[in-house]
């Protein structure tokens, strides 16, 4: 079965805006100004979702919480990491552990709960 455009858009959208949502947190839990540095921080991230989407060709299933939602989370993880370090960026033990709780949950999260709805009919037709 061919994944419908609107199903596509808003697991892009999802993903991007949640990615972003992680930056945002991260950089206000720091005292960090949240908006004057939200791009140098969630650029890489954004690169490698990118590059997780790709890589479990996740247009495919985009909904699919282990398939799909593993795929980005570790392309986001993975990848926005050794950006991070390409461009001198700190990826501290640390962060890295909590980026990769928190992308695991924003990422394969809404997956778990799209695919739960869609079980219960409240969103059968995506």
């Amino acid at each position: 079965m061919k994944t419908r455009p609107a199903v596509l858009g808003l697991a892009i959208v999802l993903d991007l805006v949640l990615i972003v949502l992680f930056a945002f947190i991260g950089r206000a839990s720091h005292g960090e100004n949240a908006v004057a540095g939200l791009w140098i921080t969630s650029w890489p991230f954004l690169a490698g979702a990118f590059v997780g989407w790709l890589a479990g060709r996740v247009w495919r299933k985009p909904l699919a919480p282990w398939r799909s939602g593993l795929e980005v989370w570790a392309g986001t993880l993975i990848a926005g990491m050794l950006l991070r370090v390409a461009v001198g960026q700190g990826v501290a033990v640390s962060f890295v552990i909590v980026a990769g709780i928190v992308l695991f949950v924003f990422l394969v999260g809404w997956r778990l709960i799209a695919s739960t709805m869609r079980r219960g009919r409240l969103l059968r037709r995506l």
